[in-house]
């Protein structure tokens, strides 16, 4: 393991320089600092998340003509980043800095994981509970952003069709409301939901996100927080949710093992339907499209388990960096400098909040514009509690796509039957992956 001492004269006289540029309110890097020593070095980000890309893609030029320092933004497809790592990790020319979802996910990549116990981005954290450690004791990964996800409401079209939030605080009243909504569709012009997409680009929203609900209340009965083998206590409760979606939506489950992300936004934007399921990241998509901080709001997603009345949206992370250990020495120090540019500095901390709509957990994180964001902050603020993400402890990609297999399958045919099938893919294909993990 290489010790950060050995590169603490390049990467922190290039990271107080940059930081002192934030301090003077301009975002600028001085010349000084793109002739140092981090110029000697280059950045290979691998993104996990194609909606933010061609952000990440301006930022990436935007660095390397203040600074010098060359950044690379490589994305993986949806669904595709770990098999992209896998390919690119062997490369000669492999990322200097990638993702983990937590800590199984940083399992299969602790080896390539860079200590970064005692770099100034550590210290920046807000509190040590976001990094990960490796088995070795190392601080392995550390959280970049903290996202609240949840059922993402057309305000305007739920008071159109006589409703407002308000009368949406259980999952009955969402059931009430949606079913109503859907037996009017023609004479309101719109559904209750967007198409629940079970092609690659969108079936994590239900395989992965949706999922996390049963296996949240799971894990809080139980008093834990993993599981080697689950009990599925709640899947007749995640059956009822996902049989609310696509039996309310603006398309017949047969067809949506076609339906992706796009044409589920697309439906969103322009008003074809009252709800949708996403998350905090998909705010300045919906901005661009046209739509208007007034005209959106999101609510938590009810699947009739727990306090209701209590309840807040699902927040937490799966955004982890980690930087590769075994990148050239100058390569580690540029990109240490990067990941601390991009949490002190103004112009990197306004990119953060407002083109990616993050909040960061990091002390000098500015107040993202993100409605989504507010509404968690608000909910929290009103004594709601957080739904926490869990399914950072799904025992692996093969595991979700066996979930998603069986949704697709059942969406297309409701039956007793393929629910079982659903039934199965969750409780022994979690028993069966957690095994080869051990």
């Amino acid at each position: 393991m290489k010790n950060w001492q050995k590169f603490a004269a390049a990467a922190l006289a290039g990271s107080m320089a940059l930081v002192g540029c934030s301090n003077n309110g301009g975002g600028e890097a001085s010349s000084t600092a793109a002739a140092g020593d981090a110029s000697k070095g280059k950045v290979y980000y691998l993104n996990f998340k194609p909606e933010a890309d061609a952000a990440w893609q301006e930022m990436a030029k935007k660095y390397t003509e203040e600074t010098g320092t060359e950044v690379q933004i490589v994305t993986a497809a949806s669904g595709n980043y770990e098999t992209t790592l896998m390919s690119e990790m062997g490369k000669s020319s492999a990322p200097t800095l990638f993702q983990v979802n937590g800590p199984v996910g940083l399992k299969n990549w602790e080896d390539y994981a860079y200590n970064l116990a005692d770099t100034p981005i550590v210290s920046e954290l807000t509190s040590k509970d976001y990094t990960l450690t490796s088995s070795n004791g190392d601080t392995a990964a550390i959280a970049y952003a903290v996202e609240s996800y949840g059922i993402i409401t057309n305000v305007e079209l739920l008071e159109k069709a006589g409703y407002t939030t308000d009368d949406i605080q259980s999952f009955e009243d969402l059931k009430k409301v949606a079913e109503d909504i859907q037996s009017r569709k023609d004479e309101l012009g719109f559904a209750a939901f967007t198409s629940a997409g079970m092609d690659g680009s969108s079936d994590w929203r239900f395989k992965t996100h949706l999922a996390n609900m049963p296996l949240y209340f799971e894990y809080k009965e139980d008093g834990v927080s993993d599981k080697e083998e689950l009990k599925g206590t709640y899947l007749d409760n995640y059956r009822q949710i996902f049989d609310l979606y696509i039996n309310n939506s603006t398309t017949p489950g047969a067809d949506l093992a076609s339906k992706t992300a796009d044409d589920s936004e697309r439906e969103f934007t322009s008003g074809e339907a009252v709800f949708f399921q996403n998350g905090s990241w998909e705010y300045n998509n919906l901005i661009d499209a046209g739509m208007t901080d007034d005209q959106i709001t999101m609510i938590p997603i009810y699947i009739g388990a727990g306090d209701e009345a209590n309840q807040g949206l699902t927040t937490g992370t799966e955004n982890y960096w980690v930087v590769n250990k075994d990148a050239n020495p100058d390569d580690i120090a540029a990109t240490l400098e990067f990941m601390n540019w991009m949490v002190t500095n103004k112009e990197g901390t306004t990119f953060m909040a407002d083109k990616l709509g993050l909040t960061i957990p990091f002390k000098k994180a500015k107040e993202s514009p993100n409605v989504f964001v507010k509404k968690d902050i608000e909910l929290t603020a009103e004594g709601k509690t957080p739904v926490s993400w869990n399914f950072p402890t799904m025992p692996s990609e093969e595991w979700k796509n066996g979930v998603g297999a069986a949704l697709t399958a059942y969406a297309a045919d409701p039956t007793d039957a393929n629910w079982d099938a659903v039934v199965s893919a969750f409780v022994d294909g979690w028993k069966a992956e957690k095994e080869l993990t051990k």
